[in-house]
């Protein structure tokens, strides 16, 4: 389940109460088109195009070389402080063409031993000023040394972050975006994070309801051999880490592509887990998505970034229709995607959500989605079908087609349309 919806309206709630020299953002401007504008920084030859400091960049990775500075960290949970080296990339100013109401950062890296990362972002609103930077979030493969986390109450005039995603305030929409990752050390040791991607995704979406059906166009009857598992085998597990079952509907959706593409944990990641659990790895994805502060493993880019972590590409957008989908599909790239919907409002799923994702594995030769749906009594119970008008228009109207892309780099993504958003 996906609760940023209740989330971001307790960030409204609280931005009020928590800064009083802030003006609470409203609801942004809505747009007639859907626009979205996603931008990935994934080579040498990309990455050098920002601002490198304290850092070197070889063999597609970013890499402490030279720390401009330390800083004093409390970790939020723990409490444990440290100091710590840093080193920073930023990338561009980068020019959406239009004005953008909500931004989300995604990224691929690894942090051994004691390191980690955090993501920020800021912008230039339609007013002309520039933003703070905004964190989104402060980011470690494992939570052995840093805990995993969003960071709440930074609201301001310009906007907020709800959990993982930058929304503007109304009238301040950005026209441009910038990322920035910071990389960090145990002072005074010669470990370093490897940062191998930063990816920006920036949109402006139509009013919910106004989603037009697509027509089926590519990869009928194109279905991919995802591998089938439930988040209810695994209700119970973990309190910690949310109680598995519905909580976990985002780790399992990831464990079942990473498994897709012939990777993912090892026994030995796992062996702390209860033997008497099927299929392990989901509890040690929940265990390595999990969002501290959102107390959810539903976090969009840290799904994205666990996928990494085994040497995947991943990256956190908004696709415009199953059109687009149907690319992924074509190119046997299977796709992670959010949404809601009331219960039998979709042919072929019996239950409502106010926040879910799955997994879309392909298209019956009609057309009609194939999904991967882990909200299944058993693994078998996962494939389903589904209407096709109407799961489109769930997923573009309430999650605005939020996509997980998750891919080794040897299987090319499809050509991107003209307004690139992958």
């Amino acid at each position: 389940m996906d609760r940023r919806t209740t989330l971001k309206l307790a960030a409204l709630a609280a931005l009020g109460a928590a800064n009083t020299a802030a003006v609470q953002p409203k609801k942004p401007p809505v747009s007639t088109t859907r626009n979205v504008l996603f931008k990935r920084w994934n080579s040498d030859a990309e990455l050098s195009t920002g601002t490198l400091a304290g850092l070197a960049l070889a063999g597609g990775a970013l890499t402490i070389s030279a720390p401009v500075g330390q800083r004093s960290f409390t970790d939020p949970v723990t409490g444990t402080s440290g100091t710590y080296d840093y080193a920073t990339w930023t990338s561009p100013m980068l020019p959406v063409g239009f004005t953008a109401t909500e931004a989300i950062a995604s990224w691929t890296a690894s942090t051994p031993g004691g390191t980690w990362l955090e993501i920020r972002l800021r912008g230039v609103t339609q007013l002309g000023n520039t933003t703070k930077w905004y964190i989104m979030g402060v980011w470690a493969a494992d939570d052995t040394e840093i805990t995993r986390t969003s960071v709440s109450l930074q609201g301001d005039t310009d906007g907020f972050v709800s959990v993982d995603t930058f929304v503007a305030a109304e009238g301040h929409a950005v026209t441009s975006v910038q990322v920035e990752v910071a990389l960090y050390r145990p002072a005074g040791t010669t470990q370093t994070p490897q940062v191998r991607s930063m990816g920006m995704m920036a949109s402006q979406l139509p009013e919910p309801g106004s989603v037009a059906a697509s027509t089926p166009a590519l990869a009928q009857g194109v279905v991919l051999p995802v591998p089938q598992y439930s988040q209810h085998l695994h209700d119970g597990h973990y309190p910690q880490w949310d109680n598995g079952g519905e909580a976990w509907c985002s780790p399992t959706s990831t464990s079942m592509v990473v498994a897709h593409w012939g990777t993912g944990p090892t026994p030995a990641d796992y062996a702390w887990v209860d033997p008497s659990f099927a299929d392990p790895w989901v509890d040690y994805a929940a265990r390595n998505t999990f969002d501290y502060t959102y107390s959810g493993c539903g976090n969009w880019p840290f799904n994205s970034a666990y996928a990494g972590r085994f040497g995947l590409e991943g990256f956190v957008t908004r696709l415009r229709s199953l059109n687009e989908a149907e690319k992924f599909i074509a190119a046997g790239i299977p796709l992670v995607l959010s949404l809601s919907f009331k219960k039998g409002k979709i042919p072929g799923l019996s239950y409502g959500t106010n926040g879910h994702l799955l997994v879309l594995v392909g298209f019956t030769a009609t057309g009609q989605p194939v999904l991967n749906d882990p909200a299944a009594v058993d693994n078998p119970a996962v494939r389903k079908i589904v209407g096709r008008a109407e799961f489109e228009a769930a997923w573009l109207d309430t999650s605005g087609g939020i996509t997980y892309v998750i891919h080794p780099s040897s299987v090319s993504l499809p050509t991107p349309p003209g307004q690139a958003n992958w």
